[in-house]
C-alpha cells in the first residue's frame, strides 16, 4: 500500500459541460414530512455491529480526530506515526474515494442538461445557499447536504431529472469586517473561502452539478437581482423613507434587528443606537394577506408556517383618534392615532402611551418635561426592538405633561413616552387600559395611574387576582350619555362591534386591519453588496432608475472600505464611480451609495440554477416551468421567518409580472437539527478550591468549573461522575460547535481517519434529520466497521500486507428463498425511509441484511448487485467501487433503484394453531404454503403436543391451510398411524 495515500488531499475544480447518460423514470413519490424516532433501534445495531461481529483490522483511534483549532504540526506528526505504524484500514476509502470523485467530475456523471426531455418527471432538491466563512465547514454543515445528496441519488436511480445544485451567498457584512481588519479585499477573501468550501464538499462526494455553480457576487448574477429591484421600483414596491434603524458606529452600516443583541452588533459587539435615516424600502406589506394564506397548502413544518404567520402578525381592530388637550384643557388641532384590537376595552383606558420616536412627540411635550423626554428618547435609541418588547423586562417610562381626551367619554389623559410601544408598529401610539393589558398593568402599577376594570370574567376568581385580566367576557362601566355610546351588558365581541360602528358614524375612528409585518428595509451602508440601480439627479435630488440595458451596474474596486465615520456609504468615497449622468436626459448625477442587503441575492438564486449561463432573461420561460417549484428545500430553522419569507415575497411579484407560473417557490421545507460538539465534563470546586458535586454547586452558586478527561468520567444512573471520587456528580453537557469552545470538528480530519462514506454515513445514523444530534467519534467508529464488513463480505478478507484482492467472492448462482426475502424486506425498508427521510432508520435495515448475509454460504450475484444500489445513496464510494468490480463498466448513478417483490418481502410464516379431538392443545410455526403432510410433521415433532400423539392412532386429520390443523385420534386402536 503507498504510504503517500495517508496524505492525500482533494482539490477538485468545477468542469466545462459534456453530455450525461439518463435511464427509465417513473412517476413521483410524495416525500413524507413527518419522522419516525428510531433513535433507539439505531443504537441496538450499533452495538451489534460494535460487539457481535469480526470486523477485521481498523487503525482509526479516537484520539486521531482533532477539533479544527489543534496544531497543524500535531496532526502532521500523527499521520508520521501511522506511516511508519505500517496502519491497516477496514477497507481502501483512500483509493476509492479520490478515484471516483476524479471519475464523476471527468465524466459529468451529475450534470443536468439544459435541455432535458420535459416529459420525465422532475426532481429538484436544494440546499440553503451556504455563506462561504472563513472557518470552512464542521461536520455539522454536512448534515443536510448529505440528506439532500440521498434523496437526488435516490430520485435518479427512479429515472427523474435531478437537479442538485450548489452556490454561494457571498455578499455580506463578515468578509467586509475582516476585509476592514486585514486590508485584504474582500473579494479576494470571499473567493478563497469559496475555493476551500468547494473543495471540502467535493471530498465528501456530493452529486451536485457542479456546472450551474453560481455566486452572488458574479456581475452576470446580481445583474438581475439588480433587474429584479427596477421591477419593484417601477410597481411602487421599492420607495424611500426616513425611517428610524439599527445604526452602529463603529461598523459604519446600518443593521437588521436579528444582527442586533442586548443593544450592541451581533458581529464585534460593538454599541448601536436607534437613528432616523433616509432608506430604501420595499413595500413586503402590500402582500401581507398572500403570504399569509397560501401558507395553508405548503408541505412545511408547522412550527416554521406558525412563525410565519406571528411574524406576519395579522389582527383586526380598531383605528380611534385622541385629540391632544392645552394646557387650559382645550383640544388643540393635533390628534394622537392610536390602533387597538380591544375596542371594547375603551372606555377603560387610562392613559396613553407614545413609542420615544413618534413624531408628533417633540409638538406635544411640556417646557419642563422636554429634558426628560429626550434623555429617554437617548436612552431608548440604544435598545433593539427585541430588547424594547421583551416582557419580563422592567417597564420605563416618562411623563410628556400633556394630556389627551378619550373620545367615548371626553376623560382627560395623561400623554407617556415608554419603549415598550414600537414606532415601527400600528400607528405608534396606544391606548392603555392596564385592568385588561399586562404590560400596561405593571406601567400603571409602577406609575400610580389609575386602573379601571371594564369587562367582567365569566370566572369570577379572574377578577379578584388582582391581576390584569385580558380575555373577554361581559362590559362593565362603558357607557356615556353625553357622547352617545352604551356598551354596557353586551359580551366583548359584540361591544367591539358597536364601538367601531359609532367611531365611524361620528368620524372619531374606523374599522382597520393591522399588521405586526414591517416594509423591509432594503439598504445597508457597506462596501461589500450589490449597487442599488438608481441615481439622483445634482439639481433637484430626484432619483432616476437605471436603464434594464445598463445592467449590471458592477461594484467599483475600492482600496479604502473602510466606514467614512459620517454615516455616508464606503462607496461614497469611489468618486469617479458616484459622479454620472443620467443616460435619459444627460443631466449631471449622483449614484445611490448605500448597497442591497445580504438578503437580495439569496430571495431569488434557486431560479437562476434553473438556467444560470442565461444573458437575456433571468430564466427561461420554459425551464421555469418545468423546474418550479423546488420539490425539496433543506436548511437550518434560522431562516425559517425572513429568508423564506423574503423569498416568497419576490416569488410572488415575479409570479404577478409573469416571470413565474406558480405561486409559492418551495414544495416541501425540512429544517435539519444541528449536530452539537461531544459533551464535555465539568467538574466543580468551591472558593478554597476543594471537588464539590454538581448539585451542591447549583445551591452555592459561587464555585468554579474544570473540564475533566472522558476517561476519567463513568456513568452512575443517570448522571456522570468521577471514576476516582464517585461521590463527585459532573456537569455533562453538549454545546454547539464553535472556535471559543474548542468542540469543532473539521470533516477533512474525519475523511481523512475514517473517509468520506463514514461520515455521510454516521451523520444519517445519529438519529432522525430534524432533531439535534450530539457528536460522538465511538458512533463514527461503529458505522466505519459495517462498512468494512459490507467490503469483506463483498471482496474477501484482507491479504496478509493488509491490501485486498481485485474482484470479489460473489456467486454466479440462484438465490434461495431466504435469500431473496432477506434482500427484499431490506429493499423494501430502504425505499420507505428514504422516501420518509428516516435515513437512520433505513441504515439499520442495511446493518440488518448485512448481519443476515455473513450467515451465508455463499452470495449470489443479483443478491449482492441489489445490495450495492441500495446502499449507493448513502455510501456511493464504496458503492461505485463494488459495482466496478461486479463487472460494470459504467457508473451506478442512472441503475434502476431496487424495487421490493411484495411476494418476497411480506412474512412467509404464519402460527397454526393445531387441535387433538376438537381441542386446542398448542400452536406450530409453518410456511404459509404448507402442506398437511408437513403440518403434521411439525406438529408431531413439537415436544408439547407430541405427548398426545404418541402411541396413538389417527383416525382422521382436518387441515385448513393458513388456519388450523385438527387431528382426530381413534381412541380404541392404539397402532400410530394416519387414516383418510
Amino acid at each position: 500500500m503507498n504510504s503517500q495515500h495517508l496524505h492525500l488531499r482533494l482539490h477538485m475544480q468545477a468542469l466545462s459541460p459534456s453530455p450525461i447518460r439518463t435511464g427509465s423514470l417513473h412517476p413521483p413519490r410524495k416525500f413524507s414530512k413527518t419522522t419516525t424516532n428510531n433513535v433507539v433501534k439505531s443504537k441496538l445495531f450499533l452495538r451489534l455491529c460494535n460487539k457481535t461481529f469480526d470486523f477485521g483490522v481498523c487503525g482509526s483511534s479516537r484520539g486521531v480526530i482533532r477539533c479544527s483549532v489543534a496544531k497543524e504540526a500535531g496532526i502532521e506528526e500523527e499521520q508520521k506515526q501511522q506511516q511508519q505504524l505500517g496502519v491497516r484500514r477496514a477497507y481502501p476509502f483512500h483509493e476509492i474515494e479520490p478515484k471516483w470523485q476524479r471519475f464523476w467530475d471527468d465524466n459529468f456523471t451529475f450534470r443536468t442538461p439544459g435541455d432535458v426531455d420535459t416529459s420525465k418527471p422532475k426532481f429538484y432538491v436544494l440546499d440553503m445557499f451556504p455563506y462561504p466563512s472563513g472557518a470552512g465547514l464542521h461536520v455539522g454543515h454536512p448534515l443536510g447536504y448529505t440528506a439532500t445528496d440521498i434523496l437526488a441519488r435516490f430520485k435518479r436511480m427512479q429515472g427523474y431529472n435531478v437537479l442538485h445544485p450548489m452556490g454561494w451567498d457571498a455578499f455580506g457584512l463578515p468578509a467586509e469586517q475582516y476585509a476592514i481588519e486585514t486590508g485584504t479585499h474582500p473579494k479576494i477573501t470571499t473567493e478563497r473561502n469559496i475555493n476551500r468550501f468547494r473543495t471540502q464538499l467535493k471530498s465528501l462526494g456530493f452529486s451536485y452539478d457542479w456546472n450551474r455553480e453560481i455566486s452572488t457576487i458574479q456581475p452576470d448574477y446580481y445583474k438581475w437581482t439588480q433587474w429584479i429591484f427596477l421591477q419593484l421600483l417601477k410597481r411602487g414596491l421599492a420607495y424611500q423613507a426616513e425611517v428610524p434603524v439599527n445604526w452602529c458606529p463603529a461598523l459604519g452600516t446600518v443593521l437588521a434587528n436579528e444582527e442586533v443583541v442586548d443593544g450592541v452588533s451581533e458581529r464585534g459587539g460593538h454599541p448601536v443606537i436607534r437613528k432616523p435615516m433616509r432608506q430604501w424600502m420595499l413595500r413586503i406589506t402590500a402582500y401581507a394577506d398572500r403570504l399569509l394564506e397560501d401558507l395553508d397548502d405548503l408541505d412545511w413544518p408547522e412550527s416554521v408556517k406558525d412563525m410565519q404567520r406571528n411574524w406576519i402578525g395579522r389582527s383586526e381592530g380598531a383605528e380611534m383618534e385622541f385629540p391632544v388637550l392645552s394646557s387650559e384643557g382645550q383640544e388643540r388641532d393635533i390628534k394622537i392615532e392610536i390602533y387597538t384590537t380591544r375596542p371594547d376595552t375603551i372606555f377603560g383606558a387610562t392613559y396613553l402611551v407614545m413609542a420615544p420616536e413618534h413624531p408628533l412627540l417633540p409638538s406635544i411635550m411640556t417646557p419642563d418635561q422636554i429634558k426628560n423626554v429626550e434623555e429617554y428618547i437617548d436612552i431608548a435609541s440604544r435598545k433593539s426592538d427585541l430588547e424594547r418588547t421583551e416582557l419580563q423586562k422592567e417597564k420605563t417610562g416618562v411623563f410628556s405633561g400633556c394630556y389627551a381626551k378619550n373620545p367615548v367619554n371626553g376623560e382627560a389623559i395623561p400623554i407617556w413616552v415608554a419603549d415598550y410601544v414600537l414606532g415601527s408598529y400600528g400607528t405608534g401610539a396606544i391606548m392603555a387600559v392596564p385592568a385588561h393589558d399586562t404590560r400596561d398593568y405593571e406601567f400603571a402599577s409602577k406609575y400610580d395611574i389609575s386602573i379601571r376594570w371594564v369587562v367582567t370574567p365569566e370566572d369570577k376568581k379572574l377578577g379578584d387576582s388582582g391581576k390584569a385580566f385580558s380575555g373577554e367576557g361581559m362590559v362593565i362601566n362603558s357607557s356615556s350619555s353625553t357622547y352617545g355610546l352604551d356598551i354596557n351588558g353586551l359580551h366583548s365581541k359584540g361591544a367591539a362591534s358597536k364601538v367601531i360602528e359609532w367611531a365611524e358614524k361620528t368620524g372619531k375612528g374606523k374599522k382597520k386591519v393591522n399588521y405586526k409585518l414591517r416594509d423591509w428595509l432594503f439598504a445597508r451602508q457597506r462596501y461589500w453588496g450589490e449597487p442599488i440601480p438608481v441615481v439622483f439627479f445634482d439639481d433637484t435630488g430626484e432619483s432616476v432608475p437605471l436603464l434594464e440595458t445598463d445592467l449590471p451596474l458592477r461594484l467599483p474596486e475600492l482600496d479604502d472600505f473602510t466606514p467614512t465615520g459620517t454615516g455616508e456609504p464606503p462607496l461614497s468615497k469611489a468618486e469617479s464611480w458616484v459622479k454620472t449622468k443620467d443616460p435619459v436626459s444627460g443631466k449631471p448625477a449622483r449614484r445611490e451609495t448605500s448597497t442591497m442587503p445580504q438578503w437580495a441575492g439569496s430571495c431569488w438564486y434557486y431560479l437562476r440554477f434553473m438556467d444560470p449561463r442565461n444573458s437575456k432573461e433571468l430564466v427561461a420561460k420554459s425551464k421555469e416551468k418545468y423546474w418550479s417549484p423546488v420539490d425539496v428545500y433543506v436548511g437550518g430553522a434560522e431562516h425559517a421567518v425572513l429568508h423564506l419569507l423574503y423569498s416568497r415575497f419576490w416569488h410572488k411579484v415575479l409570479y404577478d409580472i409573469g416571470i413565474v407560473s406558480t405561486k409559492e417557490p418551495f414544495k416541501c421545507v425540512i429544517n435539519q437539527g444541528i449536530i452539537l460538539g461531544e459533551v464535555q465534563y465539568m467538574a466543580c470546586r468551591d472558593p478554597d478550591g476543594n471537588l464539590i458535586s454538581a448539585e451542591s454547586a447549583e445551591t452555592m452558586g459561587e464555585y468554579n468549573q474544570e473540564k475533566i478527561p472522558e476517561e476519567e468520567v463513568m456513568k452512575s444512573g443517570d448522571s456522570f461522575v468521577l471514576k476516582d471520587n464517585p461521590e463527585i456528580r459532573l456537569i455533562a453537557r453538549a454545546h454547539k460547535m464553535s472556535k471559543s469552545r474548542g468542540n469543532v470538528v473539521n470533516p477533512d480530519d474525519v475523511v481523512s481517519e475514517y473517509g468520506a462514506d463514514s461520515l455521510r454515513l454516521y451523520e444519517m445514523f445519529m438519529g432522525p434529520l430534524r432533531d439535534s444530534k450530539t457528536w460522538n467519534t465511538s458512533g463514527i467508529e461503529g458505522v466505519h466497521r459495517f462498512l468494512g464488513r459490507t467490503w469483506r463480505l463483498i471482496v474477501g478478507s484482507p491479504l496478509p500486507d493488509g491490501t485486498f484482492q481485485d474482484g470479489t467472492v460473489v456467486v454466479d448462482e440462484k438465490p434461495t428463498l431466504e435469500q431473496l426475502r432477506s434482500l427484499h424486506k431490506c429493499i423494501a425498508k430502504v425505499t420507505e425511509e428514504i422516501e420518509g427521510t428516516r435515513f437512520n432508520t433505513g441504515i439499520s435495515a442495511m446493518m440488518e441484511f448485512i448481519n443476515v448475509a455473513y450467515k451465508w454460504d455463499k452470495h449470489p450475484r443479483s443478491i449482492i448487485k441489489a445490495f450495492v444500489l441500495l446502499l449507493s445513496p448513502y455510501a456511493p464510494h464504496m458503492a461505485e467501487e463494488l459495482w466496478f468490480r461486479l463487472g460494470h463498466t459504467e457508473s451506478l448513478a442512472y441503475e434502476p433503484f431496487p424495487k421490493a417483490d411484495p411476494a418476497y418481502s411480506k412474512e412467509s410464516t404464519i402460527v397454526l394453531p393445531v387441535q387433538i379431538n376438537g381441542k386446542t392443545r398448542g400452536t406450530v410455526q409453518v410456511e404459509e404454503t404448507c402442506t398437511e403432510e408437513d403440518a403434521f410433521q411439525l406438529a408431531s415433532q413439537d415436544e408439547k403436543l407430541s405427548k398426545y400423539l404418541s402411541g396413538r392412532s389417527i383416525k382422521k386429520i382436518i387441515f385448513v391451510p393458513g388456519k388450523i390443523l385438527n387431528v382426530i385420534l381413534d381412541r380404541e386402536n392404539t397402532k400410530v398411524g394416519v387414516s383418510r
